[in-house]
């Protein structure tokens, strides 16, 4: 007889669950705002040239707010899926929406500050999918 053994892994510390959340806050408060003001993410969306804004704000509100979730409280699987989900919407968001090489130059230097914060999370939720958890 074949005796399969499992391993399973240990229980995540707190700390890290806490600093999934804070990672995550942007796009829940994000998510949150689009979905109680779905007109205002529509505006948002036509204003960047995505049409039809309707289901490009759906898309985003229920890609902030799954992958948010997912994140924190995934399991290993869908908390790498959902790390790449949300660096791959922030790097696309951040080169639309923060576009400084094509500023005003009043709008320059706000635009690049946004522009490579938004790089530091894309960085950090790269480093979640790689690594998932602490070792």
């Amino acid at each position: 007889m074949t005796r399969i053994e499992t391993v399973s892994l240990p229980a995540e510390p707190l700390w890290w669950r806490v600093l999934l959340l804070l990672l995550s806050s942007a796009y829940l408060q994000g998510g949150l705002v689009k979905l109680t003001d779905f007109a205002g993410a529509q505006a948002e969306m036509a204003h960047f040239g995505l049409q039809p804004a309707a289901p490009f704000a759906a898309a985003v509100v229920v890609l902030e707010l799954l992958g948010s979730l997912l994140l924190v409280l995934g399991p290993l699987r869908w908390r790498r899926l959902a790390a790449l989900a949300l660096a791959g919407f922030t790097f696309a968001a951040s080169l639309m929406a923060n576009a400084f090489w094509s500023a005003p130059p009043e709008l320059h230097m706000p635009l690049m500050n946004a522009f490579f914060e938004h790089l530091g999370l894309v960085a950090a939720l790269l480093m979640v999918a790689m690594l998932g958890r602490p070792r």
